[in-house]
């Protein structure tokens, strides 16, 4: 075995969620090593829709988020349906974001981009390439690379980031357990063309019925994806269904009129629901489906992972670069897990409520459901939850406090404001608010805020944001103590 180069940052994953970190670390200087065991990234579909919450977060990268908007078809609107009786309607027509809507965007195409941009920035995935074994050391890790030759390779690295999927080789050398559950029936995924679909192609419908769920999710104008729950084949792994018997089951659980053709990907696949309670394990972290897995219900999975990797990235930049303390990293786990928790729930809620076949449950599921989505606030909390501009941190270590009676987002929340959006090479915390004691503030603390002040929500408020656009403080110009606690948890 012969040594090669050793990197600061070794990427083991080069799906989307490797690839974002990739972008992330490389914009802000910090030199990253990306390998993925597959000979070139995927075709398939796979993952399909790109929240809007993303899309704000990618905005800060260079290029931003035109180029997966321009690939990309918006879809704007959710139906709920049982039978032929609708049980309720949601637009994203008014989510307090620049991208009122769900992007759908094969993965396939989401992978093309990010590579794309990250190889602008001078970085090219190593592909064919496997991490086969890892070590890790207080100071980093030791790992055998197979090449694309089939020869082993010694390679070490200061930080390991397994963003190596359910299988990770990472999680499992770390010992992390992957708590949860497998579901019992089986399902099918069907990417086809359609004919006869009776809504306009920018909404998606849920057909709630007694034999379970019937999903259809468009992915450009005539192409959709079905999803449907099945009864457990008893098989190692589901069956891959025939356009026969998905025609079917449009024609049973869906709507009338409505014909499949040209099949583009057919498979068949279970949900699993599993998570690990910690995502940094000393000198390596897990990001994205090693860490976290869940049903498809809401579209979340690869949106989760890619936001993983922009809550790492800045904040273990600032620390290689000895203008943080390690507590900012260790953050990266509590909010992350919390985050997570509260995805594979409402995933999980979602897809039994779908699923759900006692008659008596579905009625009781059929006159709530129809009364709720009745409701304007229910509508609006749906739609900010499915977009995922609800997610945030209230519980964060790095959150220190907050100014009673001021108008303004409180710590952990995201704040969106154009000012805030840019592609800078470097992270750096912001600060809302006038007047000198907040440019004092500015003085003390160098190096990590931005040299100018932000206009406030407030004139009387001061509110330090982070560099992923969350809210870490709030003062009054009065009283900045909370503000001074919180930089001060990054003084390394």
């Amino acid at each position: 075995m012969n040594q090669i180069l050793s990197k600061k940052v070794l990427i083991i994953g080069a799906g989307p969620v490797g690839l974002t970190l990739a972008i992330e670390l490389t914009r802000f200087g910090v030199p990253v090593q990306i390998i993925d065991k597959a000979p070139e990234r995927t075709d398939k579909s796979k993952a399909l829709v790109v929240w809007s919450r993303t899309l704000e977060l990618l905005d800060r990268q260079p290029g931003g988020s035109a180029p997966f908007i321009d690939a990309g078809f918006k879809a704007n609107a959710l139906s709920f349906l049982s039978g032929d009786k609708l049980i309720g309607r949601v637009t994203m027509d008014a989510v307090a974001t620049p991208y009122p809507f769900a992007l759908m965007l094969p993965q396939a195409d989401t992978e093309r981009i990010l590579e794309e941009r990250l190889a602008s920035l001078g970085v090219t995935v190593q592909r064919s390439t496997e991490a086969v074994s890892l070590s890790l050391r207080d100071d980093g890790a030791d790992v055998v690379l197979r090449l694309p030759d089939g020869h082993e390779e010694n390679a070490s690295a200061d930080w390991v980031m397994g963003c190596d999927g359910a299988h990770s080789l990472v999680r499992h050398t770390v010992g992390a357990t992957f708590d949860g559950s497998t579901m019992e029936s089986d399902w099918i995924l069907a990417d086809v063309h359609v004919r006869g679909y009776p809504v306009p192609d920018t909404e998606a419908t849920v057909y709630w019925h007694e034999d379970g769920a019937f999903v259809i999710f468009p992915i450009s104008p005539g192409r959709y994806r079905l999803l449907a729950d099945m009864p457990p084949s008893g098989d190692a792994h589901p069956p891959t269904p025939t356009l026969e018997q998905l025609q079917t089951l449009i024609d049973r659980r869906g709507p009338q009129g409505m014909t499949a053709f040209d099949p583009i990907w057919l498979t068949g696949f279970r949900i699993n629901g599993r998570k690990v309670t910690q995502y940094r394990w000393g000198r390596a972290f897990l990001c994205g489906d090693a860490a976290h897995v869940h049903s498809p219900a809401g579209g979340q999975g690869m949106n989760t992972g890619m936001q993983d990797a922009f809550n790492l990235a800045w904040k273990l930049a600032l620390f290689m670069q000895g203008r943080a303390a390690e507590a900012l990293i260790d953050s990266f786990s509590p909010e992350r897990s919390y985050v997570g928790d509260q995805v594979l729930k409402n995933a999980e809620r979602l897809t039994l409520v779908g699923t759900t076949r006692n008659p008596v449950a579905r009625t009781v599921r059929d006159v709530v459901g129809h009364l709720m989505l009745g409701l304007a606030p229910v509508q609006n909390l749906l739609a900010d939850t499915m977009t995922e501009v609800t997610i945030g941190y209230p519980e964060s270590p790095l959150n220190a406090g907050s100014a009673s009676g001021l108008d303004g987002p409180e710590p952990g929340q995201r704040i969106l404001d154009d000012q805030l959006f840019g592609a800078g090479s470097e992270p750096r915390f912001a600060l809302l608010a006038s007047g000198t004691p907040a440019l004092d503030l500015i003085d003390r603390y160098a190096d990590v805020l931005e040299a100018e002040l932000r206009t406030p929500p407030d004139p009387e408020g001061v509110w330090l944001i982070r560099p992923d656009g969350y809210v870490a403080a709030v003062a009054r110009l009065s009283d900045l103590s909370a503000i001074k606690n919180a930089l001060t948890l990054l003084t390394p």
